[in-house]
């Protein structure tokens, strides 16, 4: 990849239209989401299915969303400047792989085929979500926590706009609504001039290799080069290189561990906190109010957050988000304070998933696998959730789910405190800002947060 002059340097990774446009594609990508469920009961009469194979729609959304963060991240990811594509391809090519699906869904004449074209809709969406969230991860400098913030509230934003949607024009018209879904994904193609797509070139060997080879030289420079001081260099110099390797390894199985299980816990409430609430007394009609409320406020809090990110180190948002949430959800169990605590769960859970990607950055900044992984993990965490979750409240009944939930909660407490004290001690050179660090698309350039 090309190197830039140094009027370049200094552009934006994305103009103000582009932010626009990247917060609308957000919108629609959790719009598009959302559709699935409440369109399910039109799936089943239109193809004759049962209730479980209508609900396959939404698992091929996310086995290609899985997909495709693993598919985009590998092509921006490729050693070789020739085969790695930028960042307008990446999210253009994602745009449009999910308008594709969106009206091949639609228009589907048989239900295999339908699957197949919410799979293709899944790897846009996969895409997007790991493009868009990686970018501005490092492209607004310390203002990037804020941004993600913003960013993932507009996700919220489509979630619920999807819903209402289809419960105003009727689950029997969902393929209107789907067309019109790939119809507005369209124009955001125009908006992607404004992306800038290169990025700066890697610096040779990149990543771990170039770290032991600087720390190899280091270690004969002070052995004095000669031949057996070389020999002890080298052995120590390796030594740490394996321990270097183990301890990121450990840091990012964390962040893996607290993606899976906070996903996991967001879709967890979402899913039995109607079933829980009218377990302990309340109506039909205000379990699933409450319930919209405990959406609303994942979205409320990412905007809430902006400004605190803009004052506190992610690790600090998250540690008290994590304790917030394992405090609500200790709440819940009380029947007469349950929804109010639910919405306190969502307010303390919104801003997790993307004040986590800047520390993740930081944490583990030559790891260019790192952002993908943990993006995956936490659609995996998303799905498995409802079979691990229902396990359990076969074992404990539905009264304990809160309680359930609140001991995840805590787990997620747990890994992250450890994880501060594990990413505070690394060395100052393992957490600096290098232009070969972070995932593929951080590659752009930006100080991290």
């Amino acid at each position: 990849m090309r190197s830039l002059p140094a009027s370049d340097d200094r552009t934006p990774l994305f103009s103000r239209a582009a932010v626009v446009a990247s917060c609308v594609g957000f919108i629609l990508i959790g719009a598009l989401q959302a559709l699935y469920g409440p369109a399910i009961p039109a799936f089943r009469e239109e193809f004759g299915l049962t209730p479980s194979t209508a609900g396959l729609g939404l698992s091929a959304h996310f086995v290609g969303g899985v997909a495709g963060v693993l598919v985009f991240d590998r092509l921006f990811g490729r050693a070789d400047a020739a085969g790695r594509i930028g960042n307008r391809k990446l999210l253009g090519g994602s745009y449009l792989l999910m308008a594709v699906g969106a009206a091949g869904f639609a228009l589907a004449p048989a239900w295999p085929a339908a699957l197949a074209m919410a799979l293709v809709a899944g790897l846009g969406f996969g895409g997007i979500d790991y493009g868009l969230n990686q970018l501005f991860a490092v492209g607004f400098g310390r203002r990037s926590t804020a941004m993600l913030n913003v960013l993932n509230a507009h996700f919220g934003i489509g979630a619920i706009l999807g819903p209402a949607l289809i419960g105003l024009v009727g689950a029997d018209r969902y393929t209107a609504v789907f067309l019109g879904f790939a119809a507005l994904t369209l124009p955001l193609l125009l908006c992607l001039a404004g992306v800038r797509d290169e990025a700066p070139p890697r610096a040779a060997g990149g990543g771990d290799d170039a770290d032991s080879r600087a720390g190899g030289d280091d270690a004969a420079r002070d052995g004095g080069g000669g031949g057996d001081d070389a020999d002890g260099g080298d052995e120590a110099e390796a030594r740490r290189a394996r321990a270097r390797s183990r301890s990121l390894a450990t840091v990012l199985g964390a962040f893996v561990l607290l993606y899976v299980l906070h996903v996991g816990i967001e879709a967890g409430v979402g899913g039995w906190e109607p079933t829980h609430l009218e377990t302990v007394g309340y109506g039909a009609t205000a379990a699933a109010s409450a319930t919209s409320v405990y959406w609303l406020m994942m979205t409320v809090g990412r905007f809430l957050v902006v400004p605190l990110a803009l004052r506190w180190p992610a690790r600090s948002i998250i540690v008290v988000s994590c304790a917030g949430m394992t405090g609500c959800l200790l709440l819940a169990a009380v029947p007469a304070s349950a929804p109010y605590a639910y919405a306190g769960v969502g307010l303390f859970i919104a801003p997790i998933f993307p004040t986590g990607l800047p520390w993740l950055n930081d944490a583990a900044p030559r790891a260019r696998r790192a952002g993908a992984l943990v993006i995956a993990a936490s659609m995996v965490g998303g799905v498995a959730a409802g079979p691990a979750l229902g396990k359990a409240i076969e074992l404990s009944g539905i009264r304990a789910v809160p309680l359930i939930l609140a001991a995840v909660s805590a787990v997620c407490l747990a890994t992250t405190v450890w994880l501060i004290r594990a990413t505070a001690t690394r060395p100052a050179g393992a957490t600096r800002p290098a232009a070969t660090a972070g995932p593929s698309p951080a590659e752009a350039r930006g100080p991290r947060v």
